[in-house]
This record gives structure tokens, C-alpha cells and sequence, in this order.
């Protein structure tokens, strides 16, 4: 599969050494082409807690060759009120399980764990750490990149795969306009604890919070992630302890939740953010250079998408540009806007419908809060608002890799 060739013409430079970063590379190497992954760091490693991927992430990490035994189990997941009373269960798509060959939808696995088995995909010699990009000069045959430990590397095209703070979508696009949402979140895993039900998860919401819960394995093993979103701004203060901070938030949830806290390392287990986004864009390239991932659609945790996007940005861009000369700028423009074409508008709803629900849950005065949990308790709202939202577009989606699936119907 592998080739560490260096061949004008198919030569890509991906700047960035994350999940979206390692998904573009396997999935060139796959198509032919030559790959050199440029991480800033002394090694690519994961970082954060736990996350959910659903069936299209996980049938392209099959297709790279990732085994899904041990994999873990679907989840089955309903959206809640804080006492427990059920509002939506998410439906499974039989024609999507089918083709496909994945039972459910979500699947919870440790972030560290799977992006070790991604990378263990990736040959040696095609990731280069330690080079920290500054810049890239392009011209029309070719683009140069610049590193902060004097090397240059001269590349066919160049993707910008380094996150949010993206030197390379910067560069391209200008200032990325960086805004934080409202909100601010906790994520957190633990070990499996006995007697909760398997296949089973929530989200759920008291008038201002979220606390949601999902199956996960590590390493093989059985356990459970599981966050709390609450309203936040930039420089609001930081808890001084996070796990007395959690329990006033859960002393009075539905069981689960609560248990979740003692079986919780909060020194190694628990990680925050305050999440930022960026607003839309339209187009993700310029020239010779093409971004993905966080570099153009930083994601709110209400999409629980955010890295499984990335690994498809990776995958839908590799086949754009399948059987393309990089040396004909003209034929990469023509390849990106069909990666655009296929991502972008895509992309962008699950990046405003999460930001949306963001602000609905998490910015509403409390009057408001109460009437909307009203509507979400006592009326089929919240399913077709979510069905509409989210499932049915991610199943089209889905169903149009028809590459990846198993099975016809």
C-alpha cells in the first residue's frame, strides 16, 4: 500500500497529525499517491476523552483495513428529562444496517484507543513530527511549505488538516473569525459499571445542563463515557474542583448519572473545553491547497461529530481527487469543488444545527426553558425536529457510499 516516493505529480503534503490528518493519508495511500504527514509535536497522539462514531466513520475505518472486532456494541439512544422520562428514542435505519453491514448507529469508543489503531495503518516513514509549519509559497506548477526547524518541503498540493487555530487555513482564508459558543464541556470515562442495561445511552437535560451517558470500550474492555454541558462565555472562571463542580450539577439526576461520578478518575479521566466555533464557509480550497476538519468546521459537542467528520472529510477528499494528476492545477480545482460539493453543505448544517442546539438548550431564560421542556416532554417535537435535523441527512449520506457497503438491497 504503501510508497515513500516522493513523484511530482503525486506528492501530498498534509500539515496537522490528528484524526481527520491520518484519515487523508490512508486514504491517499490507498489511491496510489505519495504522503508525507507534517506534525508539530514530538509524536501524533489523541488527546481527550471519550467519542462516538457512527456508521459512515466506522465503515471508512473498516475500509482502510481498522478490524471492528472488539470493536464494541451499538447504542441505543434516547433523549431524556432530568428525572428520567423519556422523550425520543432514536430509530435505527434497517436498510442502512443492512447495506452497510453495522448494527445501530452510535458507537462509543476511547479517542487515544482508536486513533492508536489508525495509526498503527499508517506506514513508517510517511509521518514526519517535529516540523512545525510557519508557511507555504505556491506557484503554478507546484507549493513549497516552510517549517519552524528550516526545512522546506515541495509538495504537489497541500491539506490543511491542523485544527482549529489552523496556520494553513489562515493563511489561505484570513482570519478564521473565532467565537465561542456558550458553552462549556465536560467529558469524561470510566470503567464499566455493573447493572446499567447494555446497548443503552442518553441525553439528557434539566432547564440549563445536559448529562449524557454512552457505552464505550478501551483496549478491549468494556466501559462508559459520559459529559455535562453548561452555559459558559470566554474567561468565565474554571471551577477549583471540578468533581465537587459535577456533583452539584448531578446530586439530583436520574440514575444512572450520578454513579458515574465515584467511578471516575478526575485527575486522568476528565477533560474541559470551552467550545469554539468559526463561522461557515463556502469553500474549503484555494489554488492548491484544500482543508478539512476542524481547520474549516470546528464542531459543537451537540453534533458528537467532530472527529467522526474529520475522518470523512479525509476519505471524501482522497476519492475526489482519485486518478488526478496533482500537477494540473486546473484538475485539483476541479476535484476539490466535488469534495466541496459532497462536504460542504453537509457539514455546515450539522455545524449550525449543533450550534442551534446549543444555544436552545444552554441560552434560554429560564420562562423559555420551561416552555420549550414542556413542548419536549408532552409532544412529538423534539423526534421529527431531530429526525429531520440529523438522522435523515446522515443516513442519505450513508447511503451514498455505496463503495463501503457490504450488502444491496
Amino acid at each position: 500500500m504503501a510508497s515513500l516516493q516522493w513523484r511530482p505529480g503525486r506528492r501530498v503534503a498534509i500539515v496537522g497529525g490528528g484524526p481527520g490528518s491520518i484519515s487523508a493519508g490512508l486514504a491517499f495511500l490507498a489511491r496510489g499517491f505519495d504522503v508525507r504527514i507534517y506534525e508539530r509535536q514530538p509524536e501524533c497522539k489523541a488527546i481527550g476523552g471519550a467519542v462516538l462514531l457512527s456508521t459512515p466513520v466506522i465503515s471508512i475505518l473498516r475500509a482502510y483495513g481498522l478490524s471492528l472486532e472488539h470493536f464494541g456494541g451499538h447504542t441505543v439512544t434516547y433523549f431524556k428529562n432530568k428525572a428520567g422520562g423519556e422523550r425520543v428514542k432514536l430509530p435505527f435505519n434497517p436498510t442502512v444496517e443492512q447495506r452497510m453491514g453495522i448494527k445501530g448507529w452510535h458507537y462509543g469508543v476511547l479517542r487515544s484507543s482508536i486513533f492508536q489503531r489508525m495509526l498503527e495503518l499508517v506506514p513508517a516513514g510517511v509521518i514526519h513530527a517535529d516540523h512545525e509549519f510557519t508557511a507555504y509559497t505556491e506557484t503554478a506548477e507546484e507549493i513549497e511549505l516552510h517549517f519552524t526547524n528550516g526545512q522546506r518541503v515541495t509538495a504537489d498540493i497541500l491539506v490543511g488538516a491542523d485544527g482549529i487555530r489552523s496556520r494553513v487555513s489562515r493563511q489561505t482564508f484570513g482570519d478564521p473569525g473565532l467565537f465561542h459558543t456558550g458553552i462549556r464541556l465536560w467529558l469524561a470515562w470510566c470503567d464499566f459499571i455493573p447493572d446499567i442495561p447494555p446497548h443503552y445511552g442518553y441525553v439528557s437535560h434539566d432547564w440549563q445542563h445536559q448529562a449524557s451517558f454512552f457505552p464505550m470500550v478501551h483496549d478491549g474492555k468494556p466501559g462508559f463515557e459520559w459529559w455535562v454541558v453548561e452555559h459558559s462565555y470566554e474567561g468565565k472562571p474554571v471551577p477549583a474542583n471540578p468533581k465537587e463542580h459535577l456533583t452539584a450539577i448531578l446530586k439530583d439526576w436520574a440514575q444512572p448519572m450520578p454513579r458515574f461520578l465515584e467511578a471516575t478518575d478526575f485527575d486522568t479521566q476528565v477533560y474541559r473545553w470551552e467550545i469554539y466555533n468559526r463561522p461557515s464557509m463556502k469553500k474549503w480550497s484555494q489554488g492548491r491547497v484544500v482543508c478539512l476538519g476542524d481547520a474549516v468546521h470546528p464542531v459543537s459537542p451537540y453534533a458528537a461529530y467532530g472527529m467522526g467528520m474529520a475522518i470523512e472529510d479525509g476519505y471524501f477528499l482522497a476519492r475526489a481527487l482519485d486518478g488526478v494528476d496533482l500537477r494540473d492545477v486546473r484538475a485539483c480545482t476541479a476535484a476539490f469543488e466535488i469534495y466541496e460539493a459532497e462536504r460542504v453543505d453537509y457539514v455546515n448544517h450539522n455545524m449550525e444545527f449543533a450550534r442551534f442546539l446549543g444555544r436552545m438548550f444552554h441560552g434560554l431564560p429560564r420562562p423559555l426553558a420551561y416552555v420549550r421542556d414542556l413542548v419536549f416532554d408532552y409532544t412529538p417535537f423534539l423526534k421529527r425536529f431531530l429526525g429531520d435535523g440529523y438522522l435523515k441527512k446522515a443516513e442519505k449520506e450513508t447511503l451514498g457510499l455505496k463503495e463501503l457497503q457490504v450488502a444491496s438491497v
